[in-house]
């Protein structure tokens, strides 16, 4: 009779094992301190444009780190496919340090502008690479987990962080709110490090073919997306001129930089980055709407209209809680499907608020439900994108999925803007236009779900 050594059975792997513990936390402390910085910027730099005597030069701080981050997303996912993410992620750590300290030590408006581009650039690089390590360093189990704990690393930023950079400008100086992150930031990225180390030698080391030709489209849709920032903060006749010519640049640029497929909505990645992008003009217009709607129509303090906002932040990690801990869904469609009808459902219920004599609390507990199927979608949406790249694509992919969100959000914003701004002052027609529009793009989206699935190859 012979007997047998029973093998011990490795471990369960977590988020919080100690092979992905510090990679994990370095994770989402970067991705908070991303989102900290902003939503941080936004409360200081009325402050920070009357010190530096450069109220000019105010949109440009905000379209500049825009457009570099469009141009490192492209540069970040082309450097990860050819390196691995660790130079990239460590690159844009830096840059975006250096941005921080330089905007935080400024003595002029311009060069503040400067240290914002350079941040900008340097949150781009962090962005994607953070999906690649993601790709390579998770399980595939794990993967839609770690989306949602990236989706919980924005809650608290946007619980507290304009209240918080409130009173770091109001007791300490608005320098800080740029000077303080790097304390913080730099830490984080040491923990990934020693994670970061092991997948540099699983990818190839040379960039990819017409590399140079995509981070000349990346710089012309980075430009036009800076103009149309600008665009959109102006009104009358040079407002509609310059999205008119940002939108048409955006249209050349944007489509050698999506995947093959992205504007007819091929079956596959195309359909799951267009996706992503439906969703987030669906967020975006119905998020710029809801404050100026409920202080003019329903007299509601900033207080009391930011806490509605909270609500859609709240409802949103919780989504992201629930897709990262049901199980395998019988379709690649089916998270996608319940987020989009989410949002859409939600979005359009906000408009309720518009109904005089109508109880607000119907369209808070609507944008509780669009948040609910941004959480389910995001971080699912996420997932299938890198299910759907070769490892030596996530990179680009990644990009293009980040890339696609951020110019939808863009565009969404300069429209809704010249919207609101057609009539003499905002009126329930443009707040009802605006509001439509987004439950229309989620109703599209949830058309479109289905060919999230590739096609069956033969």
């Amino acid at each position: 009779m012979t007997s047998t050594t029973a093998v011990p059975a490795d471990p369960p792997v977590d988020l919080w094992s100690p092979r992905l513990r510090a990679m994990t936390v370095g994770s989402v402390a970067l991705v908070s301190l991303l989102a900290f910085e902003a939503l941080a910027v936004g409360t200081a730099m009325p402050t920070v444009a009357r010190s530096l005597d450069g109220l000019g030069l105010y949109a440009l701080a905000f379209g500049g780190p825009f457009a570099s981050g469009v141009v490192a997303m492209v540069a970040s996912g082309i450097w990860c496919d050819a390196r691995g993410p660790r130079q990239a992620m460590w690159h844009g750590v830096v840059w975006f340090v250096a941005g921080l300290v330089v905007a935080g030590a400024a003595t002029t408006m311009e060069v503040l502008v400067v240290g914002r581009v350079v941040q900008g650039f340097g949150s781009g690089l962090v962005s994607v690479a953070l999906y690649v390590v993601v790709g390579q360093a998770y399980p595939e189990q794990l993967r839609r987990r770690i989306f949602a704990a990236f989706a919980a690393a924005w809650v608290v930023p946007s619980l507290v962080g304009p209240a918080l950079a409130g009173l770091i400008v109001e007791h300490l100086g608005w320098r800080w709110v740029f000077l303080a992150v790097p304390a913080v930031a730099i830490p984080a990225a040491l923990l990934v490090q020693p994670g970061l180390r092991a997948l540099t030698a699983t990818v190839a080391t040379r960039p990819p073919a017409g590399a140079l030709a995509r981070i000349g489209w990346a710089c012309g849709a980075g430009a036009s997306a800076a103009l149309l920032h600008y665009g959109g903060q102006q009104r009358g006749v040079l407002a509609a001129g310059l999205i008119t010519a940002a939108l048409a640049g955006l249209l050349v640029c944007v489509p050698h930089l999506l995947p093959t497929g992205f504007l007819r909505a091929a079956r596959g990645l195309p359909t799951v980055i267009g996706l992503r992008a439906l969703a987030s003009a669906a967020f975006v217009a119905a998020e710029v709407v809801i404050p100026l709607m409920l202080s003019r129509e329903r007299g509601f303090s900033p207080t009391g209209a930011g806490l509605v906002l909270t609500v859609g932040a709240l409802s949103w990690s919780v989504g992201s809680w629930i897709q990262g801990r049901i199980g395998s869904p019988r379709s690649a469609a089916t998270l996608p499907r319940a987020g989009l009808a989410c949002i859409a459902i939600g979005t359009a219920g906000v408009a309720s608020a518009l109904v005089p004599g109508l109880p607000v609390l119907p369209a808070v507990l609507s944008w509780s439900v669009a948040g609910l199927g941004m959480g389910l979608l995001y971080p699912s949406l996420s997932v299938l994108t890198l299910e759907q790249s070769a490892p030596a694509e996530q990179g680009r992919n990644s990009s293009a999925l980040q890339l696609g969100d951020s110019l939808a959000a863009a565009t969404v914003l300069a429209l809704t803007g010249a919207v609101l701004a057609a009539g003499a002052s905002p009126g329930p027609a443009g707040y009802a236009t605006t509001l439509a529009v987004a439950a229309a793009c989620g109703l599209l989206g949830l058309l479109l779900a289905a060919r999230v699935v590739p096609r069956p190859t033969p």
